[in-house]
């Protein structure tokens, strides 16, 4: 079987174990399903996601030009506290600005390798832990807007991480702190604006299981750029990595926006 796309992120759903989806031209492909599969993946070129062009990619599936000039790529995407819609200062585009920034938002804590506490959309809960390769996750606030949010990431993030150990959770060493425990010392630190919005009850930790057949021991990671073409034997997917035998791992969202052949034998 062949495939010939444009890359994007995996889409994904949480069952007892998760469930991905590449997106070949309309057709959804579910990777699972693939496991102990060899596949090749060739690298033929570039389009940018937001205009369509084929120009060489610059950041998050983009080109250059659209990268600064998208308003879904704006400074207070990677940095929720920067959010002005609720005051009705437009960024880029207000109308997408407000359609994005004022609806409900979670600040929470996953474990995808040590502790971390994050920001999203309710929306895009749990695909957003999904996406980071979370094991276990737990809401901390839910605030009417991204701007709440975003100061109570600033002000958690002094006293635990933000940013997640990428290889250690490709290699699945997971500490084994107590969501819950952490999340009643950190309740101190939410800011004045948000403290109504702590989750008192909200006793629900998620835990969430990836196909993987095998962990790398040793992590290997796949430019295309520079192979052009790359062939191995899939045993698993975490985050929004392809998992192959020989430790190779592929980050399919950093690769957005490439043109690729998929080819499965």
């Amino acid at each position: 079987m062949q495939y010939q796309t444009v890359l994007k992120k995996m889409m994904t759903e949480l069952n007892d174990e998760v469930q991905y989806y590449l997106d070949v031209k309309g057709d959804f492909l579910n990777l699972n399903q693939l496991l102990n599969r060899e596949i090749e993946i060739s690298f033929e070129g570039y389009q940018c996601l937001c205009c369509g062009k084929e120009k060489k990619i610059f950041r998050q599936g983009f080109c250059y030009e659209c990268f600064y000039e998208s308003a879904s790529v704006g400074d207070w995407i990677m940095r929720p506290e920067l959010s002005t819609a609720h005051k009705g200062i437009e960024d880029r585009d207000l109308e997408y600005e407000k359609k994005v920034q004022l609806q409900p938002h979670v600040v929470y804590l996953a474990l995808s390798s040590n502790v971390k506490v994050g920001v999203t959309r309710k929306t895009q809960v749990p695909t957003r832990w999904i996406d980071q390769g979370a094991t276990k996750a737990v809401e901390i606030v839910e605030v009417p807007n991204r701007y709440l949010a975003g100061i109570t990431e600033v002000a958690l993030k002094n006293h635990v991480a933000d940013k997640t150990s990428w290889q250690k959770m490709l290699k699945n060493q997971i500490s084994e702190d107590d969501l819950f425990e952490e999340k009643e010392k950190l309740k101190q630190f939410i800011p004045n604006e948000a403290k109504e919005y702590f989750l008192e009850n909200n006793g629900k930790v998620v835990e969430i299981n990836y196909p993987v057949l095998k962990y790398p021991s040793k992590i290997k990671t796949l430019n295309l750029e520079k192979s052009h073409v790359y062939s191995g034997k899939l045993v698993g997917v975490k985050g929004q990595y392809l998992l192959f035998e020989d430790n190779t791992v592929f980050n399919v969202r950093n690769n957005e926006g490439y043109k690729v052949i998929i080819t499965i034998n």
